[in-house]
């Protein structure tokens, strides 16, 4: 029997670190695009020779025009899309947007959401008359969607969950979840830093209010460009109060008081991060031209085979079995997890780790299948000659 050809393979050559790593931590940070380097010297360029022109000459509309090139891979009409710095600061301008009257003062949020937005929504729900309510979770993986749906109810005014779990790449049944939201007139925030760039996203079908993420992950943006899709209805009834110039309808009047802009413009907040924008435009543009579908389908397959060599060997799996609810990763537990890890990124395999969770292992559409085979091989390998006890008592930064 004959495999078809791998034909998203084609784009490795846009990604130098594959020639020299085994690459297999994008959940984390993607690969850097060849062409961010060019991205980037032009920025430097306008800089030097344009100075302060620069910001009229394209710099000051830079969030919302790459957030036109986002939205496409969210469903998403333009205009509809900004970049902001942070998810964090994304998700708690929304939280800042929202009237919490007594009767109807929860957000519900799980206990598998990624803790800096439960860290900034634990602090500012009080200010702002909100309780948090947090589902939790049986096993660490999952949450079980009728405690979820059960937990919206009428006292509800904002849903704000992950769409894929950070620890155990578990994908949440966001239109069910979107679906009791709207029935009980509650608001619905998806945190999608883990899905979009690996997992087909509609905004649009599924009704959600809000949607972020951003591109340092599977989008292969690199660090402090992060989006905020904002439905025309959620924009035309809300504002935040945590916001900044970038957000007043004419922000160099200068003027003292507040004026909105309209439509995704309002949730902008100061002077946008321009770097971080020239630097992340490339790796949604190749995503977009790979195509999402063809993404997902190699994701499953590929996720699908770690789990059968980790089963093999007798390694606990932190992931779903199913693959229609399993992202884009992979987490072995294995013995010396910690020590083990260290070991691989000392051999310029990368992968990272999570207590809890163990070895993350993350291809993406440009891992070939030879690079799992020998991750795991090397993984054999460590635990069968000792390499691990060269790390074991070692303190390391990188998780």
């Amino acid at each position: 029997m004959t495999t078809s050809p791998d034909t998203l393979l084609r784009f490795r050559d846009a990604f130098p670190i594959l020639g020299t790593s085994t690459y297999l931590v994008s959940n984390s940070l993607g690969a850097m695009p060849a062409a961010v380097t060019d991205h980037l010297a032009d920025y430097a360029r306008q800089w030097q020779t344009r100075g302060v022109r620069a910001w009229a000459e394209g710099w000051w509309e830079l969030p919302v025009k790459m957030g036109n090139e986002i939205a496409p891979l969210i469903g998403a009409a333009p205009g509809t899309v900004v970049m902001v710095p942070t998810v964090t600061q994304a998700m708690s301008a929304i939280l800042s947007a929202i009237d919490f009257p007594p009767e109807r003062n929860e957000v519900v949020m799980t206990a598998l959401d990624f803790p800096s937005v439960r860290y900034a929504y634990d602090a500012l729900a009080p200010r702002l008359g909100a309780r948090v309510t947090v589902v939790p979770s049986d096993d660490g993986i999952a949450i079980d969607l009728d405690r979820i749906l059960a937990a919206i109810t009428e006292r509800t005014r904002l849903v704000a969950i992950s769409h894929v779990l950070f620890r155990s790449a578990y994908i949440m049944d966001a239109a069910a979840i979107c679906a009791k939201a709207k029935s009980v007139g509650a608001l619905i925030a998806l945190d999608a830093y883990h899905s979009v760039g690996v997992i087909p996203v509609d905004v649009q079908a599924l009704g959600a209010d809000f949607l972020c993420g951003g591109v340092l992950k599977w989008l292969c943006g690199g660090p402090g460009g992060c989006f905020l899709y904002a439905s025309p209805g959620a924009s035309e009834q809300l504002a935040p109060a945590l916001t900044g110039w970038q957000a007043h309808r004419a922000p160099f009047a200068f003027a003292e008081q507040m004026d909105y802009a309209q439509g995704a413009w309002r949730w902008l907040g100061g002077t946008p991060v321009v770097p971080a924008l020239f630097a992340g435009l490339e790796g949604p543009r190749i995503i977009a031209e790979a195509g999402l579908e063809a993404i997902r389908a190699k994701s499953t397959r590929q996720t699908s085979r770690l789990i059968e060599m980790a089963d093999a060997r007798g390694w606990r799996v932190h992931a779903p079995r199913e693959a229609e609810r399993r992202g884009g990763t992979v987490a072995f537990d294995v013995p010396h997890a910690a020590e083990v890890a260290k070991t691989l990124l000392a051999r310029d395999v990368v992968i990272d780790y999570r207590p809890g969770a163990g070895i993350r292992v993350a291809p993406h559409f440009y891992t070939t299948d030879g690079e799992l085979e020998a991750c795991v091989a090397a993984m054999d390998d460590i635990l069968a000659t000792g390499a691990w006890t060269a790390f074991a008592g070692v303190h390391s930064t990188v998780t």
